[in-house]
């Protein structure tokens, strides 16, 4: 990731690719939204029951290509996950509001 890429973003992808989901839920303030797949979870709870459920089914690896502010607090990351889901390998955009140093919304296209 580049260095301007907020860290809260790098703590993401790190706590991803470990699977931490303690420490993903830690970075995301208690209101938080995420949009994945289609669906939106509100909260940190939904928000660990969606990385201990959906997310939890495949292996994957995950290659950041690119991470661009797009607004005051909003950030762009473009990458591929290449895995055990249908299909193998997909391109996605997670788009991230922050809030101080914590992610307030993520959604994943």
């Amino acid at each position: 990731m580049s260095p301007q890429t907020p860290q809260v973003i790098t703590r993401y992808f790190d706590a991803d690719a470990r699977r931490d989901t303690d420490a993903i839920v830690a970075l995301f303030t208690d209101d938080a939204v995420v949009i994945d797949e289609g669906e939106t979870m509100h909260g940190t709870g939904a928000i660990r029951a969606w990385r201990e459920g959906p997310v939890a089914r495949y292996e994957y690896t995950t290659q950041v290509f690119e991470t661009r502010r797009t607004e005051d607090v909003d950030y762009l990351v473009t990458g591929r996950l290449d895995g055990t889901f249908p299909g193998g390998t997909v391109e996605l955009t997670w788009r991230f509001t922050l809030e101080r140093d914590r992610i307030s919304r993520l959604q994943i296209d």
